[in-house]
């Protein structure tokens, strides 16, 4: 990466640190948190682009977005670079106030105009997160029109709709929602890309903490951000790629690193024991779902959807593979959202089953591929499946792969199958509704690309209804569409949702303040410290 200020890690620790990242380190410095993760999903960390779950949770803590929610409360929302904000009569424009004596990394000072140019760029760049902003009637031709900064700290946006207050305020609160350094990315722009080729590896945020450097499937590590407003307790965070959950545990027991992110319920019952370490859970607005592809002729005929449906053990699953990181969860809204439903009306059922696919004209199965990303956990719940997909004649080929591979070939649509886990944007039910209920384009040269685009899902009227649900500004009448909206695609859709994820850490009793948030974005080591 570029050299940084020099508040940053001096040559010396940075170089000790690229040469002993792969080796086991000595006790963790006392400012210093280390975390053992597998991180081999960060693509980017340029939050126009970021849209994945380890980099998300890193922007949430260097960027400052518009707006923010309590973690422990997601209704109580609040202005982080926003002072205040007020809504036109007609409900379609937004005026911002930004609070003043903000600054960057880099030591510019943060305005409106970083705001709007932020908001702007993300459009402009149309990376995959862009649809948040985009749904609101912003594009390429409209962008600067509608999102204008109206003095040097104050800004408006102007949306298409009417749109209920809290869905848009809600979205503010996403990745793509992050402020970036206009003056710093424009230095560092080439052939009119507002600064993303750089930024795709570097930083230019005002969190608490600042991306000091970042080499991919090994290390990131953040540095404490002297010019944010929030002071941070550590000096440094590291996020270690360690992808072997055993060796997550050796490190974890030797005090080599702080905290272990991907133990599995064994491990975790192990490490539990030990005096010198706690375990601490959270729930996350993160399902687990099998994605299964239309363009698949057997997967296409509604009695097979429904057939692998009764093919899943859930509470095997969840009692098992996944225990204490999952509950049974089948609709495609987690708990806690606006008109999530709690139903569960799947099970495994082999003789209905072979009953919906002999109907489907396959009573003696089919040959079907399922990727899945290498992990312990996603490797032993594909097993689990083929298990049970065998006993009613479907044969699955699992096919393993990394991160970025196999959501390169799902986001191509080239799968048969595919694992995959979904959190939420932003907490607004129209995170996962207009993903998983709504597909305008079902086209291969399609702009927005849903998870129901993604697996060639053309859900006819429920876009419709999807579209009408953010219009409604009655709580719950708003609510009973969401339900709606649910129930069909639970019957229907190309969706096996099984869980709803609990995520666990395992620390060191010593580390403190660590916060497990509602949404992948949210985990925060802002006021983490050891004692």
């Amino acid at each position: 990466m570029k050299k940084l200020p020099k508040f940053f890690l001096s040559a010396a620790l940075t170089a000790t640190m690229a040469t002993s990242f792969s080796a086991v380190m000595a006790a963790t410095p006392p400012d210093t948190l280390v975390q053992a993760w597998q991180i081999d999903d960060i693509t980017s960390l340029d939050p126009a682009e970021i849209f994945e779950f380890s980099n998300s949770e890193i922007a949430g803590n260097t960027y400052e977005r518009l707006i923010n929610y309590d973690p422990k409360d997601v209704s109580k929302i609040y202005g982080e670079v926003a002072e205040s904000w007020t809504v036109s009569p007609d409900g379609k424009t937004f005026t911002f106030k930004i609070r003043q004596g903000k600054k960057f990394a880099s030591g510019n000072p943060l305005t409106a105009e970083d705001v709007a140019f932020s908001f702007q760029r993300a459009i402009l760049l149309d990376k995959s997160p862009a649809f948040i902003l985009g749904q609101f009637g912003l594009s390429k031709d409209n962008v600067k029109d509608k999102i204008k900064q109206t003095g040097p700290f104050e800004l408006t946006m102007e949306l298409d709709k009417p749109y209920a207050p809290t869905f848009v305020l809600y979205c503010m609160t996403s990745t793509v929602a992050s402020v970036v350094d206009k003056k710093l990315a424009l230095q560092n722009e080439k052939d009119g890309d507002f600064g993303y080729n750089w930024l795709k590896t570097h930083y230019a945020g005002s969190g608490p903490f600042a991306i000091r450097d970042w080499k991919a499937n090994e290390v990131v590590v953040l540095e404490r951000n002297p010019n944010s407003d929030k002071k941070t307790p550590l000096a440094r965070v590291i996020y270690r790629h360690i992808k072997e959950t055993a060796t997550q545990r050796l490190l974890l027991e030797k005090g080599d690193v702080d905290i272990a992110r991907n133990l599995n319920p064994q491990e975790l019952d192990a490490v539990a024991k030990n005096p010198d370490i706690k375990v601490d859970n959270g729930p996350k607005g993160t399902v687990y779902y099998l994605g299964l592809n239309q363009k698949n002729p057997n997967l296409a005929k509604p009695e097979v959807r429904q057939a692998l449906k009764w093919l899943v053990d859930y509470s095997a699953i969840a009692d098992t593979i996944m225990k204490n990181k999952g509950e049974v969860h089948q609709a495609f809204l987690p708990k806690g959202f606006l008109g999530a439903i709690n139903d569960n009306p799947y099970k495994l059922d082999v003789a209905k089953a072979k009953e919906l696919l002999a109907k489907a004209g396959l009573k003696d199965g089919f040959t079907v591929t399922m990727d899945t990303r290498s992990t312990p956990e996603i490797t032993g719940i594909a097993q689990a499946i083929q298990t049970t997909f065998a006993q009613a004649g479907v044969k699955v080929e699992i096919i393993p792969g990394d991160s970025k591979q196999t959501l390169t070939k799902y986001r191509a649509r080239q799968h048969d199958i595919y694992i995959g886990n979904w959190g939420a944007d932003y907490q607004d039910p129209n995170t996962n509704a207009d993903t998983f209920a709504a597909n305008d384009d079902n086209s291969d040269t399609a702009k927005a690309k849903p998870l129901a685009w993604r697996n060639a899902w053309d859900p006819g009227q429920l876009t419709a209804k999807t579209r009408a649900a953010v219009l409604e500004r009655d709580a719950e009448k708003r609510a009973e569409m969401y339900r709606d909206l649910q129930k069909a695609v639970l019957n229907d859709g190309p969706f096996v949702t099984f869980l709803q994820q609990i995520e666990v850490i395992a620390s060191r009793k010593n580390v403190e303040g660590v916060v497990i948030g509602p949404s992948f974005d949210m985990n925060s080591v802002m006021q983490a410290k050891k004692n």
